[in-house]
Order: structure tokens, then sequence, then C-alpha cells
């Protein structure tokens, strides 16, 4: 998608958002590629409070990023798709991070400490964070049936959108939509 056209198609449809969330059509009409396989639901959802680890043996909650929007994606070291997306994962947080936003990365299942700290390292990536589900309780209380998943949360801590399969989180689209849901907040 060109710039312009992205620019023009922005602009336009930011006139739709709200205080909520920004309308699901006008979300919708950014999708392009593997984006497309983005689903929004028509209102916000509760997520799990169940709690995970990180590999320094600390717990932690997504209640830690309440305030934030989050992409929050489940993964694992032995999923193809999932080791092929982190890179783009965190250029999402290289460029998007902060006070505002967060890009929450959960190994999910087997999935042992050397194995996550080599591929983080082979990729080159120290903007992720370290967490694990080793038990897959929080995963299988989210509906995380196959990897990678990916979810977006509201600043309220509610899911907003879902992906299942991997996707190209860096893209010009998938930044349009992140932009369009943040300004909507």
């Amino acid at each position: 998608m060109g710039f312009l056209r992205l620019a023009v198609l922005y602009t336009a449809l930011g006139l739709f958002a709200n205080t909520a969330m920004a309308d699901t059509a006008a979300l919708e009409a950014l999708r392009e590629g593997d984006m497309k396989k983005l689903m929004f639901h028509a209102e916000p959802v509760a997520v799990s409070e169940v709690e995970f680890g990180h590999l320094d043996g600390t717990t932690h909650s997504l209640e830690e990023y309440r305030g934030k929007w989050v992409v929050l994606n489940f993964w694992a070291t032995w999923c193809a798709p999932c080791r092929k997306e982190m890179p783009m994962l965190a250029n999402l947080q290289e460029e998007f991070g902060g006070d505002d936003f967060a890009v929450v990365t959960i190994a999910t299942g087997r999935n042992s400490p050397q194995g996550i700290k080599r591929f983080f390292e082979e990729i080159n990536v120290n903007s992720l964070p370290l967490y694990v589900d080793p038990r897959n309780g929080l995963a299988s209380r989210m509906g995380v049936m196959g990897l990678p998943v990916t979810l977006i949360l509201n600043p309220e801590g509610q899911e907003v959108a879902r992906m299942m399969g991997e996707a190209t989180w860096d893209s010009d689209s998938a930044k349009a939509i992140l932009r369009m849901l943040m300004a909507g907040s």
C-alpha cells in the first residue's frame, strides 16, 4: 500500500473512531495481506487472570499491562511460524513500545529455558520479555488451541482482536491498525 494512500485512508477512517474502540468496519478496511486473518470482536472480551512466569523465576499477570495497548503473542520454540514472526514482533515493540503500548510474548507449553534464550540470542532480540506458560494455564484459559496466536488487548485489559497463525506484525497494515486503535482510546 502506498504511503499516500495509507495516509489518506488512515485519516479518513480516523473520523470513525470513538472513545471505546475504533469502528470495526474502519479497522477491517485497513487489513491487507496476512493481516486479513485478524478478527475484531464486536465487544471487548475479558481476559484470564491466570499468572505466567518469567525465565528469571518471577510470576506475572496481564494486569501489569493495564493502561497499555498490548499485542499478546503465544508462541513456542518448536513452532516454525512462531519463530518466523518473532523478529517482526520485536520490530513492532521497538517502534511502538512505551507508556501506551507493549508487545508481550509468552512461550507456552514445553520450551526449555536454554532454547528460548538461545533463540532470542540467534535472532538478536532483546526488546521482548522472556515469559513462559509451561503448563499452558494461561493459554488454555485464553482459548489458544494452536500456535501462534496473537491477541490485541485494549488499555482496560480486554481482548479486542485475535489472529490465529503467523503475520507480518511490522507491516504497514499492522501498524495502521494499531495506530487507529490507539487513536480511538
